[in-house]
């Protein structure tokens, strides 16, 4: 892996609810041509094709990719649960890396139904059956939704362990609202206190309220990286590029800690934030504007130790502080999150993508991180994978 790899474009349609969107393929189309045109490049010149979706027919991809042009080229789909996006980023980053390719885009999207995530295919073994029994003995509650229980219980067991309230999940998602009021392309732009937080109705009473979750959402986003050499040969934008990647997948502590804090993927985003820092040759205290995987409030909380923006049982104290926000220590999730930008599964990675690109070009309007010049993105799937990318912005001073 010796060429850096520049993210050259990229795209994002505003996400929408379930039913009040246009079908997949039509919405990846524009999020792809989104893309190409802040990259000043046509389809004919993309040579691969990274296509992520979670809920779709085999070659979807190829239906989403038509859409801009029949060119012949390699048109790959993707499928990693919630961190799709992020593991489309992370192969076209590659091809690109390795010289396979030099112009490649990736293109994640999602049609979803209303309602909690289910399995479609129950005719076989699910690839969360070891999962499941895990949090069956763990937390029990069968009449919850599974989503729910798994990052309920790892919230609870936060709780537990650290003496966490409720409230600083509260506090999580009412600051989603306010990052999100200043994004055009967030699917929830109210703002929410946390008191209308907590008084939200109660899914797991004492441990998680309604407006704790991510909404079902459908969106599309995209992302052309091209080698730094062939941007400068076609006079194409390389003021941000990807500086480190690290994907990783679920370790013996996920199941056999009896831990709800590592079954949701703990020990996963902690190895990848630490290769991904390595790699970069930065720190955690490095970074200024972070785009973390805040399916569930609970989530994003844990997520502050496991990437290690403030200590382990610290992140009660880091959101008192304000560090998680515009004039603390670091910004996390200033386009909203999935809190409340949404979350359509294939999409989510790309969208994380797209805003840290805005972040570092100083492109992001409202929500500008006054002087960011690190970004890091985490892109967690439960079952599991997980995706950490440090991008670096060479903006002129």
């Amino acid at each position: 892996m010796s060429q850096d790899v520049c993210v050259a474009g990229v795209g994002m349609i505003a996400f929408t609810k379930p039913g009040a969107s246009d079908p997949y393929h039509l919405m990846a189309a524009r999020a792809g041509r989104l893309a190409l045109q802040d990259c000043g490049i046509g389809y004919e010149a993309v040579q691969q094709v990274y296509a992520g979706y979670v809920y779709g027919d085999s070659t979807s991809g190829q239906k989403a990719a038509y859409g801009l042009g029949l060119t012949g080229i390699p048109v790959i789909n993707v499928n990693n649960n919630c961190s799709t996006g992020s593991t489309a980023l992370f192969l076209a980053r590659q091809a690109v890396a390795s010289g396979a390719a030099e112009c490649v885009l990736a293109l994640g999207f999602e049609q979803m139904r209303p309602g909690a995530l289910g399995m479609v295919f129950d005719d076989r073994p699910s690839p969360f059956e070891d999962f499941d029994r895990e949090v069956d003995a763990l937390v029990g509650k069968p009449e919850i939704p599974l989503a729910l229980r798994y990052f309920g219980g790892a919230g609870l067991a936060h709780m537990q362990r650290y003496g966490t309230p409720l409230s600083a999940f509260a506090k999580v998602r009412a600051k989603a609202s306010r990052h999100a009021a200043r994004n055009p392309l967030a699917l929830l732009r109210k703002e929410l206190s946390e008191e209308e937080v907590l008084n939200a109705p109660a899914i797991w009473p004492g441990v998680l309220t309604r407006l704790m979750a991510c909404p079902p959402t459908c969106g599309a986003a995209a992302a052309v990286l091209v080698s730094e050499g062939y941007a400068r040969r076609h006079g194409l934008r390389s003021d941000v590029r990807i500086r480190a990647q690290a994907m990783t997948t679920d370790g013996p502590e996920s199941l056999q800690s009896h831990d709800m804090m590592q079954v949701v993927g703990y020990g996963m985003s902690q190895r990848a934030a630490r290769q991904a820092c390595e790699q970069a040759g930065v720190g955690p205290r490095d970074v200024d504007v972070v785009e973390l995987h805040d399916c569930f409030a609970q989530n994003e909380l844990i997520s502050y130790e496991a990437l290690g923006l403030c200590p382990e049982g610290g992140a009660e104290a880091f959101i008192d502080a304000g560090d998680n926000t515009y004039g603390g220590r670091v910004v996390v999730n200033p386009s909203g999150g999935l809190l409340s930008k949404g979350h359509p599964l294939g999409a989510t990675g790309l969208a994380q993508c797209f805003e840290i690109t805005q972040q570092l070009r100083g492109h992001a309007e409202q929500r500008q991180v006054d002087g960011a010049r690190i970004g890091l993105q985490h892109n967690l799937g439960l079952g599991g994978a997980c995706v950490v990318t440090i991008y670096e912005g060479r903006r002129a001073a």
